[in-house]
């Protein structure tokens, strides 16, 4: 595989105008991706702006890759039903990682880069990557793709993982 970057923690804040896919709500979960890496969040009953604030980790290697999320509606007793797509293209953040460790960040809260919306990402605003006491993060809206209405709110950051050896 590529050189390791870190730890990519993927916090799944909550969703927006989800749209309804039962009788009249959604049981909503979000399944993230990156590479050949999977995680998901709980489902969430009966709620179309679901508030998740769950964090997933992933490891996060060169080439970067991008980040997407499905969400869906949990159902009982037939196929999950799809709740609409996402991605997010992870090179801002990680080249502003890159970054920090030539400017020596440490301390208080200093704005890296803006990324705004584009046909790169599924940015549904703008977003700013700032390095908060040393640690790089992106605060992000996502529109979901293939779908009538909703959107997903992340926090993403990349944490440095230094190689811990056993024993």
């Amino acid at each position: 595989m590529g050189q390791p970057l870190g730890q990519l923690k993927v916090n799944v804040v909550q969703g927006k105008r989800l749209v309804i896919r039962d009788f009249k709500s959604s049981d909503p979960y979000v399944v993230v991706k990156l590479g050949n890496q999977t995680a998901k969040t709980k489902v969430i009953n009966s709620c179309l702006n679901p508030v998740w604030n769950e964090e997933l980790s992933f490891s996060l290697t060169e080439p970067v890759g991008v980040l997407s999320l499905e969400v869906f509606d949990k159902d009982r007793f037939k196929a999950d039903d799809k709740m609409g797509n996402a991605y997010l293209n992870l090179q801002p953040i990680t080249s502003s990682t890159r970054m920090k460790h030539v400017v020596h960040t440490s301390a208080g809260e200093i704005p890296l880069r803006k990324v705004v919306p584009d046909s790169d990402n599924c940015l549904a605003r703008e977003s700013s990557i700032i390095c908060v006491n040393g640690e790089v993060v992106q605060n992000v809206w996502l529109r979901l793709c293939e779908v009538e209405s909703g959107e997903i709110e992340l926090k993403i950051k990349i944490v440095d993982a230094p190689v811990v050896s056993s024993g």
